[in-house]
């Protein structure tokens, strides 16, 4: 399965004004980097998985929806695997690939 288009289009809004953005496919999805740093991924299957701080992993948990992402069956500290109920709307999802982009713009220029 592959990534949800409609997911797709719905981040690119959330994105539009933002410079520096790019989109590449990577595990199945699609992804979006900033300035080289990726932010969020619209996943094969559905949902996003969102980059955020290590510190801020653990009360990002406590949002609906919300899981580790896990790789390989290894748990990633500082990636959120967000379901697609929990990022349907509009606010929603702009509120998780805002979070995405906010802390992509914190690590250094490439």
């Amino acid at each position: 399965m592959a990534f949800d288009e409609d997911l797709a289009g719905r981040v690119r809004e959330v994105l539009a004004d933002q410079s520096g953005v790019s989109e590449k496919r990577m595990f199945g999805g699609l992804a979006w980097l900033v300035h080289g740093h990726m932010a969020v991924v619209a996943l094969n299957g559905g949902g996003l998985m969102v980059r955020v701080a290590r510190a801020d992993h653990e009360a990002m948990l406590t949002e609906p929806g919300t899981a580790t992402m896990v790789m390989r069956g290894r748990p990633l500290r500082g990636w959120i695997t967000v379901a697609e109920h929990a990022c349907a709307t509009r606010p929603t999802l702009a509120t998780w690939v805002r979070r995405g982009l906010t802390y992509a713009l914190t690590l250094p220029g490439r």
